[in-house]
Parts: C-alpha cells; structure tokens; sequence
C-alpha cells in the first residue's frame, strides 16, 4: 500500500485519465459533468477514476444522489462533498486515487468542502489502511458497500428522506456522465472466476456474478430514451455471462440470449461488444455477431500473450491454438471484422523468445487494434511472488518494438480503406476547426481507445448522428472521411 506522500505526483480533481492507449480497464472517464439535479440540494463534486465498469458504478451513484435532491456535478468549485470514485488496477492508478483523495482533503482543511467520501475499488482492497493513513476522510466504502452510500449520507445529515411519492420504476437507474452521452457502457456482471496470475481485480471485485436480464434490458432501454445509439457491453469476461446462473438453473440464459434480449427490448442501433475471452466464444455466439446488423462486427477479445509457456504462467484460459480457432471462426463468418485485442509485455519470465513469439502470433492474426502495457506487479497475486523479473527497461524496450509492428499493421488496415464507405457516429462538431466539420468513429473505431474519424464536407450534422460517408484518406490510427449523408 503506497504511503501517504507528497512526492508523488498530483492530480487535480478534474482527474485526467491513465493513458487511454494501453489497456480498456484504464479507459479514460470523460468526467466533466454539468449540474445535474435541481433547487437548493446538497452540492456534490463526483470524480471517477479508472475504467469504464467505474463509469457506470457511478452513474448509478449519481441517479440515486439525485433522486435525494442532491445537485452533482465534477466541478469541485462550490461543492459541500466530494466523492472520489477510486480505481485500484495497476500501481499508477492507485497513486492518482491517493493524491485525489488527499486534494480533496486539503480543500476540506481550507474549508471549501464540508465532507469526503471515497468509494470503489481501491477502498474495496486497502480501506483499513487507507481510513488509518487519510482520518480525514468522513466515509469509506468499498465496491460492496455502494448501496450504503445514500444512508451513510443521510446518517450524516447531508440528505433529506427520499420523496416517497416518485414511484421507484419512475427513477432513473443511471444519469449519463461523459461528454458524448450519445455513446454508453452496459456493465452485465461483476467480478471474475478466472485466477489470472497478474490481476488483482478478483480482489477488488469478487467472484463473477451475472445481472439479471431482466435488469439489463431494462437499463439499456432506459439509455436508448435517454438518447444512447451506442450501447459498449462490458464486464471482467463477457463470454462467461451466466455461467453462475446456470450452477443453479441449467435453463438460466447465456450471452446469446441475453444479446437478444437486449435487441428485442431496446432500440439502440449500436452494440458493441468488449472482453470476449477467446475460450468462451462458441459458434452460436459467432452466428449471432454475424446475423445481427445492431452488433458491430467489432470485437475486444483480449489475448494477453502469445507463448503458451507465458500463457501457462499467467494461468490464462486459453493457449495459441484455441486463440487462432476462435479468431478463424470469426474471420469466415463476420464479413468486415474489426478485432481488437491486448497484450502484457514483460511478464515475469519472459524470455526473448517468449517475446518473439508473441510478434509472431500478431503479425499472423493481424489484429485490428492492439493495446499493449508492461508488467505491473500487483500486491496479492500469485505473479509478485515470482521470480524472474524483467528489467524496466528491457520492457520499455519490447513494448516500443511490438507497438511498431503494430502501427505497421494498423496503417496498412486503414490505408486499404481509403475509396470505401462507412457508417459513423458524430462525436463532436469542430466548427471547421483545422480544417475538419466533425470527429466521428465508424463501426470499427471504440470510444477513446481506438483512432476516430475526422470529417470534412459542409452537411448539417450535430454529435449523435449516424451518418454515411467516404474515407478519402489514412493516418497511422485515424481516419479522414467526406460526409456523404445521414
């Protein structure tokens, strides 16, 4: 647990993201959030840091402030409380959830806040020692205390008694917080069953637990009337949606029946699928991805090395052979197929040929999209204890070199696209700033962690719209297009 020090760096509440380009459990959170709730309710500041499974954890958070009479925003300035919404993945994820505590704190020293709490992950695994090193903190909760949150703040006296009188179907799950509302992230289960020797999100998050379908489709149709046309289902592994369930129902439904579900109960155009692990992929789950116009021929399949020997030592799922399978399968029968996958460089034990063999497999796969991070050791799983450490360096050393390879294989995959048409989503109007009318992304672009699509032409066009257009030109990761219509 890292002490707490004034050495390391410090991030102002505005929380900028952790390098969006690595790795989707440290997504950026676009959280600047405008004023939302009404009258004279207590002023809340909420800050989310980490990925976007924190996102929705906190758009829950926000709908139910809100429906208490609270007026939540992420701006600090003017704020009573602030929440910091902690993420507790890799090293430097910590630190920035530390300092943006301690911020908050020193604000609350110079009385410009009455109170801070500090919730999710971080305090999920490290809460006693965080509430020893920080007693300036009002409250602590972990990610199975959130449902606290609402009573603790009452206890305290910050909120009032609900109004009975708004009937609970009436009020909304979640209130969307970034800054393209018109793009969402449906978070089907929690935790993970896999014993994956690198991660530490089994002790933050538990055990896989999946969400009812009910519930889900429920929630995703309350996004679409809230104006989502692009609906990101996320999860620690989305193909094992159900399993749980089904140790008790055999009956109970798969991720196959909760996709349709989803399609049949909500009008969302979009859907986008992300941490496929390629041993839950089955051919009925390939067929659909192929049938269903509304699930983009995109998929996140995330492969983390490609040695078996390394695998093995991660104590991953899945070896070469069956990475290649699944990815053949999917490559015969989705027409147009943007995949995108990530790696860890310098797990320890890695040899240079273990190294070597995982340039082999990308370039045999030609991934789409490719997120690479070195190793982070991570208090509490198997692979800190291990020996064999590779030299910070050296990983530096190896992640350049594979995301070379990579940026090769990204051009030429753009640069065959150039003279085609696509659909996209306009994300945000430029007012021909640069040159360019709008960014917006195809099908094959994610929000935040892939390239975009910057749009010239003179057509009327607002964030939010699916339109048509051509590429015309290819960058190393993004895209130039004409508009050529809604």
């Amino acid at each position: 647990m890292t002490g707490r020090t004034r050495d390391l760096p410090v991030f102002p509440l505005s929380a900028e993201p952790i390098r969006p380009d690595v790795h989707p459990d440290v997504m950026p959170v676009r959280h600047e959030i405008e004023v939302t709730g009404e009258g004279d309710g207590l002023r809340i500041a909420l800050v989310t840091l980490g990925c976007d499974k924190n996102t929705v954890d906190s758009e829950r958070m926000m709908a139910a402030l809100v429906g208490y009479g609270a007026r939540v925003s992420s701006d600090v300035t003017g704020a009573e409380v602030a929440i910091v919404n902690t993420c507790g993945f890799i090293e430097q994820a910590k630190e920035q959830s530390i300092e943006t505590i301690l911020d908050a704190c020193e604000l609350k020293g110079l009385g410009e806040l009455k109170a801070v709490v500090a919730v999710g992950c971080l305090v999920e695994r490290h809460g006693s020692e965080l509430a020893e090193e920080i007693p300036e903190v009002d409250l602590f909760l972990g990610l199975g205390d959130l449902p606290k949150l609402i009573p603790k703040l009452r206890g305290l006296g910050y909120l009032p008694e609900l109004d009975e009188s708004i009937p609970a179907m009436e009020r909304p799950l979640r209130i969307l917080s970034t800054e393209t509302p018109h793009t969402s992230y449906l978070k089907i289960s929690e935790g993970c069953d896999h014993t994956c020797a690198f991660c530490a999100i089994p002790l933050m998050r538990g055990l896989h637990r999946s969400h009812p379908v009910d519930e889900l489709v429920r929630e995703a149709a309350g996004l679409g009337e809230a104006g989502v046309r692009e609906l990101n289902i996320v999860s620690q592994d989305t193909t094992w949606y159900g399993r749980d369930l089904r140790r008790h129902r055999p009956d109970a439904p798969d991720l196959s029946e909760l996709l349709h579900g989803l399609l049949n109960g909500t009008d969302i155009p979009w859907y986008r699928l992300f941490y496929m692990y390629p041993s839950g992929i089955t051919r009925g789950l390939v067929e659909l991805v192929a049938a269903e116009s509304r699930i983009l021929p995109y998929l996140d399949m995330p492969i983390q090395h490609g040695s078996d020997r390394v695998l093995e030592l991660m104590r991953r799922p899945e070896r070469r052979k069956t990475i290649l399978e699944r990815i053949a399968w999917l490559r015969d029968s989705v027409p147009d197929l943007t995949l995108r996958t990530t790696v860890i460089v310098g797990f320890p034990g890695e040899t240079e040929e273990d190294f070597q063999q995982m340039l082999d497999l990308l370039e045999e796969i030609q991934f789409e999209r490719v997120g690479a991070f070195t190793y982070s050791v991570e208090e509490g799983t198997r692979a800190a204890g291990m020996g064999g450490r590779i030299p910070v360096e050296l990983m530096s050393e190896r992640l350049e070199e594979l995301m070379e390879v990579q940026r090769d294989i990204s051009f030429e995959k753009n640069a065959a696209l150039v003279g085609t048409s696509a659909t996209a989503l306009v994300d945000e109007i430029l007012d021909q700033e640069e040159g360019y009318l709008a960014i917006a992304r195809t099908q094959a672009q994610a929000l935040d962690i892939d390239g975009v699509t910057r749009l010239i032409g003179s057509d009327p066009i607002q964030a939010g719209d699916l339109i048509k257009v051509q590429i015309i030109d290819a960058l190393d990761y993004d895209l130039v297009a004409e508009v050529q219509g809604a």
